[in-house]
């Protein structure tokens, strides 16, 4: 699977083994490739330290990670899905060098300021509207309530409260100040934290992920 629409593109994705179990949402670039403005130079990829461990520790958690990732580079035609893909090996060869790996990888191209069909304002997979994390969920039977979602920006953490996550952490080696939103449009029951890297949330990537499921009361 790959380019499933002129817009979005899926791969990965298989439920084998994920059924009923929370994943791990991240968003791409400024969590776990540096964000060089819009990354669509296979030779300029850079993997933020501490991220490929993270990922590592989350796969042999058992826990299926998924990228979530809005590239509107491809609506303003900066580049196009075959580098989109080139990136993509890049980032897939380094990670497998750190014995990481992504479950799936889901990205939204459509941006309002587009070309042509490209120019979609809210298209539902675009973050942050939670059409991609339930696209990833329906495929994989991930179980959203208690998943977790790691983004540079607000409106990633909006995307997984939108479609029925409870948390997420907000890092800083992406956006910063202004660019990152402000998290006083989270709800109130909606639990985030601020930390400076993907690495650095490792812990409490963990924690998360493997707290105990609530029973159900007879």
């Amino acid at each position: 699977m790959g380019l499933i629409d002129p817009g979005l593109w899926f791969s990965g994705g298989d439920a084998g083994g994920f059924a009923g179990r929370p994943a791990l949402f991240l968003d791409r670039d400024g969590v776990i490739v540096e964000d060089s403005g819009y990354v669509g130079d296979p030779n300029g990829v850079r993997l933020i330290p501490g991220a490929a461990e993270t990922i590592a520790e989350a796969n042999r958690l058992a826990v299926p990670v998924v990228v979530v990732t809005n590239q509107s580079g491809v609506a303003r035609g900066l580049f196009g899905w075959d580098s989109f893909e080139a990136v993509q090996d890049v980032i897939r060869a380094r990670l497998a060098e750190a014995g990481a790996r992504f479950d799936a990888v889901l990205a939204c191209g459509y941006h309002e300021k587009g070309a042509g069909a490209m120019a979609i304002a809210d298209h539902p997979w675009r973050k942050p509207n939670p059409g991609m994390l339930t696209k990833a969920a329906e495929a994989m039977q991930i179980d959203l309530a208690r998943s977790l979602i790691v983004g540079d920006r607000v409106a990633d953490l909006e995307a997984g409260q939108r479609a029925g996550l409870r948390a997420g952490i907000l890092v800083e080696t992406g956006k910063s100040g202004e660019e990152q939103g402000d998290p006083k449009s989270l709800p109130a029951d909606f639990i985030w934290r601020r930390v400076d890297s993907l690495g650095a949330a490792r812990g409490a990537v963990v924690r998360y992920l493997t707290r105990p499921q609530p029973q159900a009361e007879d």
